[in-house]
């Protein structure tokens, strides 16, 4: 998972965006099965390990460029016994690709996900860290409710 330092480094800058994350500073060490789409986990959904190994599959995809967790504005620094802790909450999974939307479906399964579908994506409106987009590339979303 991202250290807090660098969390608060990056939010520091970027006062109003949460930054992507990648799906290392995301899934690893999160024991949290409910941080990212928490309306679907004990309801079908993958577990984390499950739908980080999927993601890191497309990721290694020849025509995908990248994928990114996009955070939730409930992601927050919390205390706990004392120390601060940095509590993610993903909202969706953005890829990078010059796949259309079906055909991104079809890689990501929305059935075995459990997601509600791919809609096309800005990154730059609501993100820090984005990562550059190639030529003939699109960003789609993969999203739950």
């Amino acid at each position: 998972m991202i250290e807090l330092d660098v969390f608060k480094q990056i939010s520091a800058e970027n006062e109003d965006k949460l930054p992507l994350l990648t799906l290392d500073e995301f899934f690893s060490g999160d024991p949290k099965e409910d941080s990212i789409a928490p309306n679907r986990w004990g309801y079908g959904r993958p577990s984390l390990a499950e739908l980080w190994e999927m993601l890191r599959k497309v990721e290694m995809l020849p025509n995908v460029a990248w994928v990114r967790v996009a955070l939730h504005h409930d992601t927050q620094i919390i205390t706990d016994n004392g120390t601060e802790v940095l509590d993610l909450a993903g909202d969706s999974i953005v890829v990078c690709t010059d796949m259309g939307p079906d055909g991104l479906e079809e890689v990501v399964d929305l059935d075995w996900s459990c997601s509600d579908g791919v809609i096309r994506s800005d990154p730059a409106l609501y993100h820090s860290r984005i990562p550059p987009i190639p030529p003939n590339h699109d960003c789609w979303e993969i999203v739950w409710d």
